[in-house]
């Protein structure tokens, strides 16, 4: 199966993941090749210098949809989530078809982080535009807003100014690593998914 591709507006394509499965999707926005020959892409990018990752993670700021297939050897069930922990690209959503079970309905991001992105989260292009809002956890690296240390918990852990406004674009997200109540899907029954990246709201 494939590692990376090239998605037009408006375009699809098909990816068959045999089960069990753990893994993202992202999008890489701003792609290029460089006069070596070497592509590169100012969000997402998954430093391989190619279109395919083969296995590389895609660099914060970046919207993820997450997924565990067959997680529950019991059920089958998958789980499934829109994380902006590792910060915000663009707006994503993924929306299953022929599954089953209260939570099996679409997880969305359809708000625009960049466009209220604190400054001091901001990426910018070439232009000078915001095309990515980092996470206070990659811009501070301070264990309250990373989860880590005395905060590795529910309880001590807790929303921040920061993933509040993540939240108020996003709330179906997750905004910060323990925001599991409202930010965790799943679905029984083999369901099928489709990711669609700038949603229509």
């Amino acid at each position: 199966s494939t590692t990376g591709f090239e998605l037009a507006a408006q375009a699809t394509a098909k990816v068959a993941i045999p089960p069990p499965f753990s893994g993202r999707f992202w999008a890489r926005t701003e792609c290029y090749w460089n006069s070596t020959g070497q592509f590169n892409c100012p969000t997402g990018d998954c430093g391989t210098g190619q279109v395919s990752c083969n296995g590389a993670g895609g660099n914060p700021p970046v919207s993820l949809v997450e997924f565990t297939l067959a997680a529950d050897p019991t059920t089958g069930n998958d789980f499934y989530d829109v994380s902006l922990v590792d910060g915000f690209n663009l707006p994503v959503s993924v929306a299953p078809s022929g599954g089953t079970g209260r939570n099996c309905t679409t997880s969305s991001c359809h708000g625009n982080v960049n466009a209220v992105c604190p400054a001091e989260l901001a990426v910018k292009g070439a232009d000078g535009s915001v095309i990515a809002c980092m996470s206070a956890c990659d811009a501070f690296h301070l264990p309250q807003y990373c989860c880590t240390g005395i905060y590795a918990s529910p309880a001590t852990c807790r929303p921040s100014t920061y993933s509040e406004i993540f939240k108020g674009q996003c709330p179906q997200a997750y905004s910060y690593a323990y925001d599991d109540t409202t930010s965790t899907f799943s679905c029984g029954g083999g369901a099928n998914y489709a990711i669609v990246f700038c949603p229509s709201n």
